[in-house]
């Protein structure tokens, strides 16, 4: 099967704590909700976005770890969430020794992508959850994506690891994956009350200019609650800042594919 309508879309940022799980949980939700078809890839050996989900990770039978080491196929690892249209490829703390595992193998960078291609099933969008880090798992989602998102906090040093991400970017695009592009960044935890978070903001935008979405993730207690509940905040408060605030970011990316295809 081909997945030339499908928007793979890798969730990075090397920086820790910017919301990136937190985005590809409400964001998948909020696609769904509007009738699209989603897989979350959880790449992150934390497993966040499992847990957030609500998957118990200690009864999961497979993994993205068994997928990445090549010892199941990909439509078998593939789980139906609690929540219509979405689906996942969860993950556990197995993960976190693959780096050393795959030292020596042949064209690693390529695992997830040839794992991708055989995926038997239509989804309108896969988003990759990926690490706090620059290393093979990241890696591994930026040559298999055609999309890059970055969750990006207002805060004093977000432009100093967006420069470091961006260059990575360019030697993926150099020397593994010619067609991925810079989807967009998402400003994340910002607080209106904070002089810094409206400097940094300015900031982002006079860089990146149209690459950054209108829509700004605010800082919102229900939103740090919600995972608790192993349920996203379009379920736990759909009414709060936060779940408003994801559910216009998944418009305004649909929107823009719609354009980009129309």
């Amino acid at each position: 099967m081909t997945l030339t309508n499908t928007n793979i879309i890798a969730i990075a940022n090397q920086k820790g704590g910017v919301g990136k799980t937190t985005t590809v949980i409400n964001l998948a939700t909020a696609m769904a909700a509007c009738n699209k078809k989603v897989l979350i890839i959880d790449s992150d050996p934390q497993g966040n976005a499992s847990t957030g989900l609500g998957l118990d990770k200690t009864v999961l039978k497979n993994s993205f770890y068994d997928l990445i080491r090549g010892d199941i196929s990909i439509n078998k690892v593939i789980v139906k969430t609690q929540i219509p249209n979405l689906c996942i490829i969860p993950t556990s703390m197995d993960l976190a020794v693959v780096e050393q595992e795959f030292v020596n193998r042949e064209k690693r960078e390529e695992r997830l992508k040839k794992e991708i291609e055989q995926i038997n099933r239509p989804f309108d969008y896969i988003l990759i959850d990926c690490p706090p880090s620059l290393g093979l798992l990241t890696l591994n989602a930026l040559v298999a994506c055609k999309n890059l998102l970055v969750p990006l906090q207002v805060e004093f040093y977000a432009l100093e690891g967006l420069t470091q991400l961006m260059e990575t970017v360019n030697q993926i695009k150099n020397n593994y994956n010619n067609s991925l592009t810079l989807q967009g960044i998402v400003l994340t935890m910002y607080d209106k009350r904070n002089k810094i978070s409206e400097l940094v903001a300015c900031d982002v935008k006079n860089f990146f200019k149209e690459k950054v979405y209108k829509t700004i993730i605010p800082r919102n207690v229900k939103i740090s609650e919600a995972p608790s509940h192993g349920i996203p905040i379009l379920m736990y408060d759909i009414s709060c800042s936060g779940s408003q605030a994801y559910a216009s970011l998944a418009a305004e990316i649909i929107n823009q594919e719609n354009k980009l295809n129309g």
